[in-house]
């Protein structure tokens, strides 16, 4: 008799370890709702897709990535072959309402005033999907670019999945292009500076210092850094 309650004892305690975990994982997502500005750890890792049945990582630092064609808040398709004088390009994805993203847009619009006209322009990408996060809309993405003022294409990729190509898992998330042979080389990945939620408390200007050193003809020092902000939602 032991033995049987034993065993009886140890199947209960399986049950309800099991129910626990589908429980765990049957509860809902994080909503726009609960967007605060604090480090948001609990994404999932974006960063690989599934292409003819194999796992593929997003780029890394000395990879050529590809062009692509997006939406513009204007009506145009742009790519980066649009640009035939550029020497390369600061590609952001970036978004709507997330607080870290808006806490940018003032420095990503200074960084596109500084180097554009240097050879590296900003090409900014809202990888969010407007079915998951209402205020990503492609309407409201045309509204942000003409309040925030804007210099830059702000491109809409709910439909094309350009982010996960990129490896891109946050909003902001940078990846500095350098044309090297005909190809658009990753040079740096990352975050803009060491301070996204304050841009006057800002003591390190990673992004800025990858690009003076390409334009000074160095290697870049700093490759990549850390991305702060909030989860691509798709």
């Amino acid at each position: 008799m032991n033995t049987k309650k034993h065993i009886y004892v140890n199947f209960a305690v399986v049950a309800v370890t099991i129910a626990s975990l589908v429980g765990c994982n049957n509860q809902p997502k994080d909503t726009a709702k609960a967007e605060t500005i604090v480090e948001d750890t609990t994404a999932q890792d974006l960063s690989m897709e599934v292409r003819d049945g194999k796992i593929i990582k997003g780029y890394e630092v000395g990879d050529s990535a590809t062009d692509f064609k997006l939406k513009d808040v204007d009506g145009k398709m742009v790519s980066m072959s649009d640009y035939k004088d550029a020497n390369g390009f600061i590609v952001i994805f970036t978004c709507n309402t997330c607080p870290f993203a808006v806490a940018s847009e003032e420095r990503i619009v200074a960084l596109d005033k500084k180097y554009k006209v240097l050879g590296y322009p900003v090409i900014a990408v809202n990888p969010n999907d407007p079915n998951v996060q209402p205020d990503d809309t492609y309407e409201l993405m045309q509204k942000k670019a003409k309040d925030a003022g804007f210099t830059f294409p702000y491109l809409y990729d709910a439909n094309d999945k350009v982010y996960a190509t990129y490896g891109a898992t946050k909003t902001p998330h940078v990846y500095l292009l350098n044309k090297e042979g005909g190809k658009n080389v990753v040079k740096y990945i990352g975050a803009i500076d060491d301070n996204v939620r304050n841009a006057s408390a800002v003591k390190d200007t990673f992004l800025a210092n990858a690009i003076d050193e390409l334009l000074a003809g160095k290697e870049v020092t700093v490759k990549e850094t850390k991305a702060i902000g909030c989860s691509i939602k798709v």
